[in-house]
């Protein structure tokens, strides 16, 4: 059990890589707390975690709202006693080149995955400061490190997360909390599906995203979650400000 009794907020934890980490630090112990946007696919993973004897708690909110950030956080604490690690998952993708990109989408992008980040970790971190203990994990990309066409707001907004996690971490070197970023080459995820499916050719898109992976093939959620579960537990309190590539060797090319 590595996160025996830890208490661990995921953002975006009804679906895809936030679902999946919700389950595997659940069966590694911990008391699990979800949240999103839509309350049927929390519910959704509510009742599958209980089938399976596991407790899991849902909040629906949307992160790129102060207040409901606020209370989320607030919610958490008064439900749970504290927050040991917070997983800063939630995202949205959207296919664009810059020039083509509609504002209200990079608008839209950035208040998800760069304002939402941002609103957890700051209404979470004065708790973790309190306690002297916590680690926070932000789901970056590979596309956060490295560039690609025709994703621009997602892919600048994903760097935007990668600089904020470092700065974060020199912030709170010292205190007990650690700040680090996982960083996923292509999985598979519903969010991933619709990009693909949507471009004008589903298929090429599909083999140039692939021949980016030296490895052959994409990722799954299993391996993301394994790899966000290192950066959760214990143990590993020289570790921050890292950018962690689970990515098939994208990034070492």
């Amino acid at each position: 059990m590595r996160l025996e009794d830890k208490v661990v907020l995921i953002t975006g934890g009804g679906v895809g890589l936030g679902r999946a980490a919700a389950f595997r630090f659940a069966e590694e112990g911990a008391q699990v707390i979800v949240t999103g946007r839509t309350q049927e696919t929390l519910d959704a993973v509510v009742a599958e975690a209980g089938e399976a004897g596991r407790d899991i708690l849902s909040i629906r909110g949307d992160i790129s709202d102060e207040g409901e950030c606020e209370r989320t956080v607030q919610t958490a604490l008064t439900e749970r006693g504290r927050i040991d690690v917070l997983f800063n998952n939630a995202g949205v993708l959207y296919a664009g080149t810059t020039h083509e990109t509609p504002t209200d989408i990079w608008d839209h992008t950035y208040a998800v995955n760069v304002r939402g980040t941002y609103l957890m970790s700051k209404n979470t971190i004065p708790h973790m400061l309190e306690r002297g203990h916590g680690a926070i994990i932000n789901n970056c990309s590979v596309l956060g490190l490295k560039a690609a066409p025709g994703s621009a707001a997602y892919i600048s907004s994903k760097g935007a997360v990668a600089q904020m996690t470092r700065c974060m971490a020199l912030e709170l070197a010292g205190t007990g909390v650690r700040v680090n970023a996982i960083c996923p080459g292509t999985i598979v995820t519903p969010m991933v599906e619709q990009i693909f499916n949507q471009a004008p050719d589903p298929d090429a898109a599909r083999a140039f995203f692939l021949a980016q992976h030296p490895i052959g093939r994409f990722g799954t959620e299993e391996e993301i979650a394994n790899a966000c579960l290192l950066l959760a537990e214990d143990g590993m309190d020289f570790m921050t400000g890292s950018m962690l590539s689970v990515d098939g060797g994208w990034i070492a090319r």
